[in-house]
């Protein structure tokens, strides 16, 4: 291991967040990001709308990503918010096969229950078995209300759905489902919100409690208040609270890349020999710039 701790945030959703935020990231350590489909703040009421947003995460968002030394993932699915309209759910189902093979794509997610709904369990198990099929893991989204019974029931159906509870990660997990999730030999991810969900102290709590296996910390930052921060940020803390280098990393880095890189897709390689960044590349013709000097690097010798 490295003196320096790099970081990987396995959910984090950068179509919401600025430039300043990968400038910031790349400086504090974070050197790739899985991004997960989910809801953007409002319902989406056409598929093409779906459509262009997949596209925007397999193509736009890793080019804007990788202009500041970061290498974008993304994992791909209809979620359970989103799920309760269901003409417009079978629609994006039958595109969900269209992005799952992309170069970027390391997984299905995040899928599961927001109300459980009997729509969100129709269309959470199709996923299920449109992970199955394709050979992907699965990132799973817990509900915010009920949320014991909601993670029980999420974990309840990928096994009878034939999942490998090693397969699936269980995410936005709290102190009373922690134990239940590592239990039944599932991934558990806990998302770290400054206000809600996981603090970064509670976080370190955990890790003291129930050691480094299979936890990962991510920080699902959206439109919302949060930080793209978190992931350093509670590394940082836990180093501070006495937690060892060794955990923190394995929770900070080692446990996500050992999760997703399964896909085939996702590789050390990627950040640890880059591409010199060269900010003079467009975009179907767009830069990350607005009148700035571009930051050209020279190759970078492997």
């Amino acid at each position: 291991m490295k003196d320096k701790l790099s970081y990987i945030d396995p959910h984090i959703h950068m179509t919401s967040r600025t430039t300043d935020d990968y400038e910031a990231m790349a400086a504090a350590g974070v050197v790739a990001v899985i991004e997960p489909s989910f809801w953007l703040g409002q319902p989406r009421t056409q598929v093409g709308s779906f459509q262009d947003y997949f596209s925007s995460l397999v193509g736009w968002e890793a080019f804007r990503a990788s202009q500041f030394g970061i290498k974008h993932y993304c994992t791909i699915g209809l979620n359970s918010k989103e799920a309760n309209n269901e003409p417009l759910a079978e629609q994006v189902m039958d595109l969900l096969p269209l992005y799952l093979h992309k170069e970027n794509v390391v997984g299905v997610g995040e899928i599961g229950y927001d109300d459980q709904t009997a729509a969100e369990d129709k269309y959470f198990r199709a996923q299920l078995e449109l992970a199955k099929e394709f050979d992907m893991t699965v990132q799973v989204h817990t509900p915010h209300r009920d949320k014991k019974a909601g993670t029980i029931k999420s974990m309840e159906v990928c096994l009878e759905h034939g999942l490998d509870p090693g397969n699936v990660v269980i995410d936005h997990n709290n102190e009373e489902t922690v134990k239940e999730v590592l239990d039944r030999g599932f991934i558990a991810a806990f998302t770290i919100y400054p206000k809600t969900k996981m603090g970064n102290e509670r976080m370190v709590a955990v890790v003291k409690k129930f050691g480094s296996t299979n936890i990962i910390v991510d920080s699902s930052a959206d439109w919302g208040v949060s930080d793209p921060l978190a992931v350093p940020k509670t590394a940082g803390l836990m180093l501070r609270s006495g937690v060892a280098k060794e955990d923190v990393h394995k929770t900070c880095y080692q446990n996500a890349y050992d999760f997703f890189s399964r896909s085939g897709k996702m590789k050390e390689e990627h950040w640890l020999n880059p591409e010199a960044i060269d900010q003079r590349k467009l975009f179907n013709d767009n830069s990350v710039l607005r009148g700035q000097q571009p930051k050209v690097e020279e190759d970078k010798i492997v």
